[in-house]
């Protein structure tokens, strides 16, 4: 198995142990929590960074990554709650409409498609990074405010993005930055993909 691979498995693996501390260890485990998901982050940086320097990156690397990314992610969402379920129960309903707009990204993808969404767009990163803001203060601080708003905003402006490039896009594909490049790629309107989308 090769690098690119190996860090996906990673980041896949850590996904049950931050659960079982968090379930375990509740906030005594903070910090090593927060320290287990920057490590899942680098590795989701760096297995796309790799898998381009090696020539590596296909499409099923890309769909692996992708789902890898969402347990990952659960997980330390599912963690926050385990640890402190009292900020995230303040913001309920708008933690249940973004599930609801995911499953939905993944639904609408599978009817049209046949296959999972795996866009990787500009506006799911952003997303990601207002995450990790989000899950830093709360777990690191006991502290959602702000960054959890934050994070709430943009996730629901992303997910309305994936699900336009969903419908906007005349045949399943990868690593769409946004929906207007869906509009150019329909349009028969060729880009250039940024270095940065595949990581």
């Amino acid at each position: 198995m090769n690098l690119p691979y190996l860090l996906i498995l990673f980041r896949l693996l850590l996904a049950p142990i931050i659960l079982v501390l968090a379930y375990a260890f509740g906030s005594k485990m903070s910090l090593v929590i927060v320290v287990l998901m920057y490590l899942g982050l680098l590795s989701d940086i760096f297995d796309g960074i790799i898998a381009r320097k090696m020539n590596l990156s296909s499409e099923k690397m890309r769909r692996m990554d992708s789902q890898t990314d969402l347990i990952f992610w659960v997980a330390i969402a599912i963690s926050c709650y385990l640890i402190y379920p009292g900020i995230i129960m303040d913001k309920i309903c708008w933690i249940g409409l973004l599930m609801f707009m995911e499953l939905s990204c993944y639904l609408v993808s599978l009817i049209k498609f046949g296959k999972e969404t795996c866009t990787h767009a500009f506006m799911s990163k952003l997303w990601g990074l207002t995450l990790l803001n989000a899950f830093t203060a709360l777990i690191g601080f006991e502290y959602g405010g702000w960054a959890l708003n934050l994070a709430i905003i943009v996730g629901l402006i992303s997910h309305i993005d994936v699900i336009l490039i969903i419908l906007i896009l005349p045949k399943w594909t990868h690593d769409i930055p946004s929906c207007y490049h869906a509009y150019l790629i329909r349009k028969g309107i060729g880009f250039k993909k940024s270095k940065y989308l595949n990581s």
